[in-house]
């Protein structure tokens, strides 16, 4: 009976196709294969696999016989069963099991992962936006106030130089709002203001930044935390009380008969109950409750895995799961099938514990001599650790380490983050571009000097000269031959020794 990772037909590597040995029969390969090559290696005998004729593992017809792998136990067709065959006690009615050779197997649940919205600046999501817009406002206000209580106060540095005759910082507007942005830095906003009131305000706005900051970080770690680790649901319970995901299982097979026989169980307990309670006489007062006092949830599973509509077999159950990239839909099924589609599957995962544990063993004909010497070869292959090499060959969690998801767990991604590292940049790209600004402003600045300078230069320069060109002409007029004569103006007189003067249109001598 073909079963993952079981019982599977041996596929061609190249073509893909089924293989067949000499006679034409199917080869297969799997977990119940080796277990049967090495008993049989070990108990020395030789084995045909065959196939059931009619239905899968074995379930009771209404005629009381038996169809599938149990069914052909019965009636002496095979005479022993290596399959993914649980061990039940309706089973244990009509043949016999062997001691278990597979750890206790169950039921698990399996879901696609929730694909997570990437973003650079998830870590800004912490806080809503009306939050954000609140703390630039805060921001704001507080350099505007503390450039309002520094130029009004008359105690501030700038109104009260007496007091402090060494150098403080003045707050400026711009100096006001720059401490009020660096405060929230490890760093601190530097210097804080002389008034007492300057003061005030000033520790009030770092107690808020103290806050907020503590606020961040808690939040941001939380966020990021329940992040990785978020699932839809958590258990079969969740999963009952849910109406957004909608689940199924294979029609007819072990898990949904399970499902079947506990609404049976419910509604039996819930009649008895009942009869219990209306029908109590005075010495049975403890009975007679308002509420049921037993939870009825696999009623209100069955109806929903009726209303999403039962699978033909698992690869189809498997396949919708994958399809479902929202998450809002689950597949119940074996535990140890569900966790070999794990380790190859990364869009998948199982949700939940294992319940209704049952375990799988071999099953021979009732009354069968095979069952001694079974029994004692797997009691062998345990100590010798087989059966572990086994589950580490087909269970091989090695495998998923290869999924681009694997090592979500240990550390966050530069895709929650990235946000930060471009923050970073835009802040050196915006601090470039400023730097070329103040070049250019710089530059044209000492332009417009050099074009004013020329001028005055000339100026300065002919003044500085006048002095020695009076003198060098005085030189010059004492060495004449001929003296200058007095002038003589009026009823008094001055001698001259030279008139000075400017020239004009712009002429230097």
């Amino acid at each position: 009976m073909e079963a993952v990772p079981w019982t599977l037909p041996k596929l061609d590597p190249v073509t893909g196709e089924a293989m067949v040995d000499e006679d034409g029969q199917p080869l297969y390969e799997g977990y119940c294969i080796d277990l049967i090559d090495k008993i049989a290696e070990k108990m020395g005998f030789d084995y045909e696999i065959v196939t059931p004729k009619t239905g899968d593992f074995g379930k009771r017809l209404a005629n009381g016989s038996w169809d599938g792998v149990v069914g052909d136990l019965m009636t002496g067709e095979t005479d022993l069963a290596v399959s993914a065959l649980i061990m039940t006690a309706e089973r244990e009615e009509v043949i016999d099991f062997v001691a278990p050779y597979f750890e206790q197997t169950g039921i698990l649940i399996v879901i696609r992962k929730p694909i997570r919205k990437t973003s650079l600046f998830k870590f800004m999501t912490v806080l809503r936006t009306e939050v954000w817009l609140s703390i630039v406002g805060a921001l704001l206000l507080t350099g505007f106030m503390i450039w309002l209580l520094e130029k009004y106060s008359p105690y501030s540095a700038r109104n009260n130089p007496e007091a402090y005759p060494y150098p403080c910082r003045e707050f400026t507007l711009k100096e006001s709002f720059w401490f009020a942005l660096t405060s929230f830095t490890p760093q601190g906003g530097g210097e804080a203001p002389k008034a007492l009131s300057g003061r005030t305000l000033v520790a009030a706005y770092w107690l808020f930044v103290v806050l907020m900051l503590a606020t961040f970080t808690a939040n941001l770690a939380a966020f990021l935390t329940v992040e990785r680790m978020q699932t839809p649901v958590s258990s079969l319970e969740q999963l009952a009380r849910q109406s957004r995901i909608n689940y199924t299982v294979v029609e007819g097979s072990t898990v949904h008969q399970y499902f079947i026989n506990m609404k049976l169980a419910e509604d039996t307990l819930y009649r008895v109950w009942k009869e219990i309670t209306l029908n109590a006489t005075s010495d049975q007062a403890q009975y007679r409750v308002w509420d049921y006092p037993i939870r009825e949830q696999y009623g209100h599973i069955l109806l929903a895995i009726n209303a999403s509509g039962t699978v033909p077999d698992a690869k189809t159950g498997f396949q919708q799961v994958n399809e479902h990239s929202e998450a809002d839909f689950a597949f119940i099924h074996d535990s140890a099938e569900v966790k070999y589609e794990v380790t190859r599957n990364c869009n998948i995962t199982e949700v939940g514990e294992v319940f209704a544990d049952q375990p799988y063993a071999i099953a021979v004909q009732q009354g069968s001599r095979l069952q001694e010497d079974l029994s004692r070869t797997l009691l062998i292959l345990q100590k010798e650790r087989f059966l572990e090499q086994l589950t580490a060959k087909y269970w091989n969690e090695t495998i998923r380490q290869s999924c681009p998801d694997a090592d979500e767990s240990e550390g966050i991604t530069l895709e929650s983050l990235g946000g930060v590292f471009i923050a970073t940049l835009f802040g050196l790209g915006l601090a470039m571009v400023t730097l070329a600004w103040e070049v250019f402003y710089y530059k044209r600045k000492e332009k417009n000097k050099v074009e004013v300078l020329p001028r005055d230069m000339e100026k300065v320069a002919f003044e500085r000269s006048l002095p020695k060109k009076i003198k060098d002409n005085v030189k010059k007029l004492r060495k004449r031959k001929n003296p200058v004569k007095n002038v003589t103006i009026g009823d008094s007189f001055k001698p001259v020794s030279f008139i000075g003067g400017y020239a004009k249109n712009d002429y230097l001598p």
